[in-house]
């Protein structure tokens, strides 16, 4: 093979492996910073990992909230309308958090099926709902509407 062949082959190898090893570094790192959604079906299956920061979300069932002594913080439980998961945040809740309304935290999943969050953020009018919030209600409506008309049709 022709010397200067060889080179630019040597140099195209290169930067295919230079290339590679940046893309290889690049999803290594995105991976570990990725933030899933799960809804409280799917951590009530046992779909979500514990111990790895996720986000959940749901409507904050009415009743549910329990502020702790300090001020700072609550307890409650946030439902899909077909499962419900309890959520503890250590914090300041958002000024528009409140039952019956829409929200996302952020945080990670305990051994005992407790959902420890590190951020809770609420929605911000009347009209909004975050969209994966939106998307799994009514996923959960017309799995509900499913199960009730197939017990219907073995009456």
């Amino acid at each position: 093979m022709h010397p200067v062949r060889k080179q630019r082959l040597k140099i195209v190898l290169l930067l295919v492996a230079a290339v590679a090893i940046a893309v290889g570094l690049a999803t290594y790192s995105l991976s570990s910073n990725i933030n899933l959604f799960y809804t409280p079906t799917q951590i009530a299956s046992g779909e979500a990992p514990q111990g790895r920061t996720i986000r959940a979300g749901g409507l904050v069932m009415n009743g549910s909230v329990v502020r702790f002594d300090n001020g700072l913080g609550a307890t409650f439980v946030v439902t899909d309308n077909q499962a419900q998961v309890s959520i503890s945040y250590d914090g300041i809740l958002p000024d528009l958090f409140r039952e019956g309304q829409g929200i996302v935290a952020m945080g990670q999943l305990n051994a005992d099926g407790q959902f420890i969050a590190s951020e809770v953020l609420a929605k911000h009018d009347e009209e909004y709902m975050p969209p994966e919030v939106k998307e799994a209600l009514e996923k959960a409506d017309k799995e509900g509407r499913k199960a009730m008309m197939e017990a219907a049709s073995y009456e």
